[in-house]
């Protein structure tokens, strides 16, 4: 515990048995209290290397539901847990579990109720091999949703996030897509509510074994990105009143 608060993080996971391992050994552990792995049907050995991890809350879906209901899963569990501040992980060990510790302490004292860990601020995406096309693609999209949702963080589309308990218990976020999309939708709805969030430079690293989207996927979430901003938008001038917020 940190600040007698418990803590649990939740790996979606979808053919992370090369990763798995790296990325649970540096989860700091004297400070987090539950691991959650959420198997989204994988092709791998991905719930056999998490068994033999010991981790203690396993999820398998018996179909695979995308990447946003696997992170369903992972926080209806942890708030099924009563946990207080709950860290998203991706298990292809291309974000540091080091920072949770840091991530955490703003949530524990009361100074944020959400963290993203950013690639963007600092040099940390294109130093991490993040590719040119994707680094542009990020760069455009946030600087048209800060525009259009009336923010300013340096990104929306990382994979590494922590959140207070309370944020997720009065956002809809069941309600949300089931694609890649989803991460957008819960930031877009968090900010719906009010909430502030935080950032802090993450480094991160591109290789053969880390999760990535082809073109084509990443051009239909970039569309999806900018119908969400869209869609908080007209429900906050109350033109029109979308179910996720």
């Amino acid at each position: 515990m940190l600040g007698n608060k418990k803590i649990a993080v939740v790996l979606p996971a979808y053919n992370a048995a090369l990763t798995l391992g790296k990325t649970y050994n540096e989860i700091p552990f004297d400070i987090v209290d539950e691991v959650i792995l959420t198997d989204d049907n994988s092709k791998d050995n991905t719930i056999e290397v998490a068994q033999q991890l010991g981790i203690k809350h396993i999820i398998v879906h018996e179909k695979n539901r995308g990447y946003g209901g696997n992170q369903k899963s992972c926080y209806n569990k942890a708030l099924e847990l009563n946990t207080d501040i709950i860290v998203m992980l991706h298990p292809d060990y291309q974000y540091t579990p080091k920072l949770i510790q840091s991530m955490c302490y703003l949530i524990a004292n009361d100074v944020y109720p959400v963290v993203l860990g950013s690639r963007i601020l600092g040099k940390g995406a294109l130093k991490g091999g993040m590719p040119m096309y994707k680094y542009i693609s990020n760069r455009f999209l946030t600087f048209t949703q800060n525009l259009i949702i009336n923010q300013k963080l340096s990104e929306y589309h990382t994979g590494f996030r922590a959140f207070r308990s309370d944020v997720l218990r009065n956002i809809n976020y069941n309600a949300n897509s089931e694609d890649f999309v989803f991460d957008n939708q819960m930031l877009a709805q968090i900010f719906f509510k009010g909430y502030e969030i935080a950032e802090i430079t993450c480094p991160t690293k591109y290789f053969d074994e880390a999760s990535s989207i082809n073109i084509s996927r990443s051009i239909k979430y970039g569309l999806g990105v900018l119908h969400t901003s869209l869609m908080y938008r007209l429900t906050k001038w109350k033109i029109v009143k979308y179910k996720i917020f």
